[in-house]
């Protein structure tokens, strides 16, 4: 799953709004205010959010001891 500190940094990377993030989703912008606010959301709706990030570039790094993060996928180029 993914933290509510990763939701945050991976609209700043895409540079979306809550309200532009909870449209892609589906969710209502007061559950995703309250998720990245620290209340818990649906097993459901943050395996969406994943989905959503990662389908617009967004790669998850686990934690491993440094810490869970976020970064934007290297472009792929035409061969």
């Amino acid at each position: 799953m993914i933290t509510a500190e990763q939701c945050r940094a991976a609209r700043g990377l895409l540079d979306w709004t809550q309200a532009e993030l909870a449209r892609r989703v589906s969710i209502s912008v007061v559950s995703l205010r309250a998720f990245e606010g620290g209340r818990e959301m649906r097993a459901s709706n943050l395996k969406l959010l994943k989905l959503t990030f990662e389908q617009a570039g967004v790669v998850f790094i686990p934690e491993n001891g440094g810490g869970a993060g976020v970064r934007l996928a290297k472009p792929r180029h035409a061969e």
